[in-house]
């Protein structure tokens, strides 16, 4: 297990991880997103390497898991994301390659008119009305566009992609703002973290990550970005970290128990849930919940 060094403090105002029940069929290079008070968590490689339509559903408030009707297509590498009562899984890898679906769950799978073009390992939140596919690998490698669909106009369009072009990336919506933090493309390795404004129409470069990592993911809670996951050729990393848009910095937080990379990170009020993953890079799976309450 890779674990960097620590070159930023502690954010002590946080508890330790809590191991919660774990994810009822272990699984990696899921999506997640919060839905409806869940945490919704999407397709992903199973063990033997096959693709997963599972969408799995986990009520902390009671610390059970419920399960939703399977999705119309077993992918991995796919993007979730949720608003206005409705859940959103788009893109992915299936046994055909890169995929545009666009589906929504409102009390069952429905297709969305698909996306522009093809479009897996990236990222996807939802602001105002508008479901925003980040990053990921397009047709010719690092998707060269963003996509953002409106729900009313039922229509996509395209805005530009942030640079450096990157994939295995974390995606998050904070206070009206969409948050993409480092990623991986052709080998490389990034900290790079930017802020899209949507009313200013344009990408905002913010203070980089302690690290570079791809195979991460990020969530929102407490008014913070949080940053969990990665993989290397050294290993996966335990290194968790939670930016403030307030004080413009990043901390670390506690290490994640089970380091792991492809899982999914959701925040929900005060606490960041980090589930599934592999622990191991390449292909490994994990049922692994574990979340941490954010109290400052």
């Amino acid at each position: 297990m890779y674990n960097p060094p620590v070159i930023a403090e502690i954010l002590f105002a946080a508890t330790m991880w809590q191991s919660d029940p774990p994810m009822p069929v272990p699984r990696s290079e899921v999506a997640g997103a919060r839905w409806r008070g869940y945490v919704a968590v999407a397709g992903g490689f199973l063990g033997d390497g096959q693709s997963s339509a599972r969408v799995d559903l986990y009520n902390a408030r009671v610390r059970e898991w419920e399960r939703l009707p399977d999705l119309p297509v077993a992918v991995n590498h796919a993007m979730a994301a949720a608003g206005g009562a409705r859940l959103y899984v788009l893109g992915g890898y299936s046994s055909t390659g890169a995929r545009r679906d666009a589906l929504v769950y409102d009390w069952r799978w429905r297709r969305l008119p698909p996306m522009p073009f093809a479009r897996a390992a990236g990222g996807a939140a939802f602001i105002d009305n508008t479901v925003y596919v980040v990053g990921g690998i397009g047709r010719l490698g690092p998707a060269r566009s963003m996509f953002a669909y409106d729900v009313r106009r039922k229509r996509w369009r395209t805005l530009p992609a942030p640079r450096p072009l990157r994939e295995h990336l974390g995606v998050t919506a904070l206070q009206g703002s969409l948050y993409v933090v480092g990623g991986r493309a052709n080998g490389q390795q990034f900290a790079t973290v930017q802020r899209w404004l949507p009313r200013r129409r344009r990408w905002q470069l913010l203070p980089s990550l302690p690290e570079a990592r791809g195979g991460t993911a990020v969530g929102a809670a407490n008014g913070l970005v949080v940053c969990a996951g990665a993989e290397s050729a050294a290993g996966t990393s335990a290194a968790v970290y939670a930016y403030s848009p307030r004080s413009e910095r990043w901390r670390r937080l506690p290490d994640l128990p089970t380091p792991r990379h492809g899982l999914a990170v959701v925040g929900e009020g005060a606490t960041i849930h980090v589930i599934g993953g592999g622990p191991r890079p390449g292909l490994s799976t994990s049922a692994a919940n574990e979340s941490l309450l954010l109290t400052g």
